[in-house]
């Protein structure tokens, strides 16, 4: 063991014991990462969202919610690392735990920002080996993605109010892998509120309904194929779009018979 210093991604210097022995994660996709980065006996601590490999989690302490977690289950499991991401977790959660265990923040908006936090979570682990083999394969698997051209497409995370993923997000920067066109890319805000009047206006060729954070379901399509004319309202799956990763192994192929079943309609 000895002490490293190592700067996170939101330019903060952390200094912890290398490498690593008791990690609490605090967003999922970090914790879905770390598994696969083979460090199974050294995560100690999860969010209640983390639900991924669902085998393996079962086997790790709750902490809370990535808003939210019990600081005296935080000082039970007393760790040498705990990694957060900063649009999962708050900055003021960060700031409080930080004064008392080491924290290093990720920060994910784009493919490349993924492919970043899994070769620094490698260096940060002692995993270096396994983090490159799975970037290695994550760009394999999206280079026989076949993008589309010229489709429109807004992509809703929210109801009431309706929320769309704007520019500078990890949504965003797949729709743009995939070749789509997100309409709502410059409306102000990562997340902005639109109304049924701005899709109308928007007019994209699909309307994206993600199956998180809100769960929209068959009865959604229906609405929005009654409420939009013009716009094919479409269920996809939250997770693929989502959560980076070692889920962007399974995302590729997704997003393939994605574009393969949207190609064919035309």
């Amino acid at each position: 063991m000895s002490i490293k210093n190592i700067t996170d991604h939101t330019g903060r210097l952390v200094t912890y014991s290398y490498p690593p022995q008791r990690i609490v994660s605090l967003c999922p996709s970090l914790t879905d990462t770390l598994f696969a980065l083979g460090l199974n006996e050294r995560i100690v601590g999860r969010t209640q969202f983390c639900i991924h490999p669902a085998k393996e989690v079962q086997n790790v302490r709750r902490v809370g919610g990535t808003k939210q977690i019990k600081t005296d289950i935080i000082n039970e499991l007393n760790p040498d690392l705990i990694i957060a991401e900063k649009e999962e977790n708050p900055k003021e959660m960060v700031e409080s735990l930080a004064k008392s265990y080491p924290v290093y923040v990720t920060d994910v908006e784009s493919y490349e920002d993924a492919l970043r936090m899994i070769t620094d979570l490698g260096e940060v682990t002692g995993t270096a080996k396994a983090a490159h083999a799975m970037v290695c394969d994550i760009n394999a698997a999206f280079s026989f993605l076949k993008p589309a051209s010229g489709i429109r497409v807004a992509y809703l995370i929210w109801q009431k109010p309706y929320m769309a993923a704007g520019n500078h997000t990890y949504i965003h920067s797949l729709l743009e892998k995939c070749g789509f066109v997100n309409v709502f890319k410059d409306a102000p805000g990562r997340y902005p509120q639109i109304t049924e009047d701005d899709l109308r206006a928007a007019n994209p060729d699909y309307i994206f309904l993600s199956s998180e954070p809100f769960p929209f379901q068959e009865t959604h399509v229906q609405l929005f194929r009654e409420m939009i004319q013009g716009s094919k309202p479409v269920l996809v799956d939250g997770e693929m779009f989502s959560w980076y990763g070692v889920h962007m192994k399974e995302a590729a192929p997704y997003f393939q018979r994605l574009l393969t079943e949207i190609s064919s309609e035309k």
